[in-house]
């Protein structure tokens, strides 16, 4: 993780995720993106973004 950012913002996770600003606002009301908030910022950790996405790509066992 070396010369990576420990937070992106909003555009950046938008860019990297491949959708509009307005689709990861809505994400992050709907609590679907963790967020740091400091001040008026809205910081999304590297991480949790990671994890989301590795999570969200295993397939599903039915139960």
């Amino acid at each position: 993780m070396e010369g990576q950012k420990l937070t992106l913002n909003v555009n950046e996770t938008s860019k990297l995720l491949g959708v509009a600003r307005g689709s990861v606002y809505l994400a992050i009301e709907r609590g679907e993106i963790p967020v740091l908030k400091l001040g008026k910022r809205l910081l999304i950790p590297r991480k949790a973004l990671e994890d989301l996405l590795d999570k969200a790509s295993q397939p599903r066992v039915a139960e």
